[in-house]
């Protein structure tokens, strides 16, 4: 750490990157903030690795404005970015069951508990998205395992895709679309996955039965057509879909679509008793973490890895995942590494 304040023999104050504004990557700064004391039902984590992910951009920018409500209308109520990370047990709360001081372990924070992965130090609850990181399972993977992982979850549950289903992904070589390929494969479901060109051999060594190469085709326009249309980037429109959607079949989306229009159609669609169209709320559950322990210790999911950046660098990470171009994860390198 650059702080040297220590009291008895342990640093008093963290390094973060913290934001005190909305606004581009340019309002992030690095401050010196007090470690956070573990609740009773908490344990304390000195963070070795955190991402930078399209839920940290919105925060960070206060877009689309309803993300305001949570994170306060005016200014960031939580100055610490960073929803995922990975690190060691270095504090246990009275309470906290189940996990040991020296213990790896990945997690997902949502801003109801402040974020924070951005930091040499954070808190977290242990009835929330935390598990122990598998032996088989390197640092930077398991800090990208859960953000892109757990809304794909949410959203193939939400759809009842079984292996009798054919989906088409688009987006697939984001941190949701790649999730949600490996996860989809896993169930035994046929995938034909969009994406560029320069990402194809990738896509198809996760698992895609067909790759739609968008630079060259317009997956609205195949002749084939799926039981689930899933856009993991939120590029397309429902309208738009239809013509490759089976009858009966679903469209799903991560964006709100123009003029929020994707939670507006899947409440017609419910009402309608259909399920043509869906926008699932995700939940951040802790048997999703163990589920996507258990996926990444069998090797049946692991997170792609983009480009990592050390913590001074975060606003340039941010600006990376900002065009759009990401391949997977990025992820944000914090302390000390194992050896």
């Amino acid at each position: 750490m650059d702080d040297q304040s220590v009291v008895n023999g342990t640093p008093a104050h963290m390094k973060v990157m913290a934001y005190r504004k909305y606004g581009s990557p340019d309002v992030l700064q690095v401050e010196y903030l007090p470690i956070p004391v573990p609740e009773d039902n908490e344990v304390l984590i000195r963070i070795q690795a955190s991402t930078v992910n399209r839920t940290d951009c919105g925060f960070l920018r206060g877009k689309p404005w309803i993300v305001r409500f949570f994170s306060g209308l005016f200014a960031p109520k939580a100055p610490v970015l960073g929803c995922e990370f990975t690190g060691e047990i270095v504090g246990v709360g009275t309470k906290a069951a189940g996990f040991s001081i020296g213990e790896r372990v990945f997690a997902f924070k949502d801003d109801d508990y402040g974020f924070g992965g951005h930091a040499e130090f954070t808190v977290m609850p242990v009835a929330g998205m935390i598990a122990k990181v598998p032996d088989n399972v390197g640092i930077e993977q398991a800090a990208s395992a859960l953000e892109g992982a757990h809304y794909a979850l949410h959203y193939i549950r939400a759809a009842g895709i079984t292996d009798q289903h054919s989906v088409l992904i688009n987006g697939a070589t984001g941190a949701i679309g790649s999730a949600a390929l490996q996860l989809i494969k896993d169930i035994g479901a046929r995938v034909t996955a969009v994406c560029a060109t320069e990402h194809v051999e990738v896509i198809r060594a996760l698992g895609a039965d067909k790759v739609v190469d968008y630079k060259r085709d317009d997956f609205t326009k195949l002749t084939e057509t799926f039981d689930v249309v899933f856009d993991a980037v939120g590029k397309s429109t429902s309208g738009q879909c239809r013509s490759v959607l089976r009858e009966g079949g679903t469209y799903m989306s991560t964006e709100l679509g123009p003029y929020c229009q994707n939670p507006l159609l899947a409440i017609v669609s419910k009402l309608r008793g259909n399920r043509s169209d869906l926008f699932p709320l995700p939940q951040n559950l802790n048997e999703d973490a163990v589920l996507l322990r258990d996926k990444m210790q069998s090797g049946a999911y692991l997170p792609l890895v983009d480009k990592i950046y050390q913590l001074d660098e975060v606003a340039d990470a941010f600006r990376y995942v900002e065009t759009g171009m990401k391949l997977g994860n990025v992820v944000i390198s914090i302390g000390d590494q194992p050896g």
